[in-house]
């Protein structure tokens, strides 16, 4: 019976969340929008429609949400491709190729921008192994919404109740057990302060799971 894995990216295959809150806050502070760091742990796992429109929301300004997103991606992406210490976190290369050789398919469901998905995946070598790459910023709802696993799965030719996610944000676990997975919870404190108790499993290294 194939079995299928589905990897979150942000803050499970790579630690990016440090990189996440530097570059929104600095697009805040470069818009002259008022937006406190620490909302930011609401909007883990989550598009930054959702973060830049709540936020304009409260700012009566002619600016769209799309020209703060179009400026923190451009940071972002400067920042990825140069920065010395952007890093998978530790385990999790193995991880994936653990699964991968127990012949699981493996897909990567992130909220993030699908070519920011495939640079993290190219640069840690880990691209080969995913079937299937689905981005939340090409759906009409993301996580906490379920659709973007039903997608993954359905990508992978596979059902809900085979797949199992591994997420680090109450949004992701939320989306992962409303789509009928199982779901493991990394516990990444870079994550913020994230409610992980709906999830099946706490795992707080990824050398605590095997295949």
């Amino acid at each position: 019976m194939k079995r299928a894995f589905i990897f979150d990216m942000d803050g499970v295959i790579v630690d990016s969340e440090p990189l996440h809150t530097a570059t929104k806050m600095e697009t805040f502070h470069h818009f002259g929008i008022p937006f406190e760091e620490r909302r930011l742990e609401q909007y883990a796992g989550r598009t930054s429609k959702e973060l830049f429109s709540d936020a304009l929301a409260d700012c009566p300004t002619a600016l769209t949400w799309k020209d703060l997103a179009d400026y923190k991606h451009r940071l972002y992406i400067d920042r990825l491709t140069y920065a010395d210490d952007i890093v998978p976190i530790p385990g999790v290369v193995q991880l994936i190729a653990r699964l991968h050789a127990k012949g699981n398919l493996l897909a990567v469901a992130s909220s993030t921008g699908r070519n920011i998905i495939e640079m993290v995946l190219r640069r840690f070598g880990v691209r080969p192994y995913f079937t299937a790459v689905i981005s939340g910023a090409e759906l009409p709802r993301s996580k906490p919404d379920p659709a973007i696993y039903r997608k993954a799965a359905d990508s992978l030719g596979i059902v809900p109740a085979h797949c199992t996610v591994i997420e680090d944000a109450a949004a992701g676990i939320a989306a992962a057990k409303a789509a009928g997975m199982t779901c493991i919870a990394y516990h990444n404190p870079n994550s913020g302060n994230q409610d992980l108790s709906h999830a099946d499993w706490i795992a707080e290294s990824f050398d605590m799971i095997e295949p």
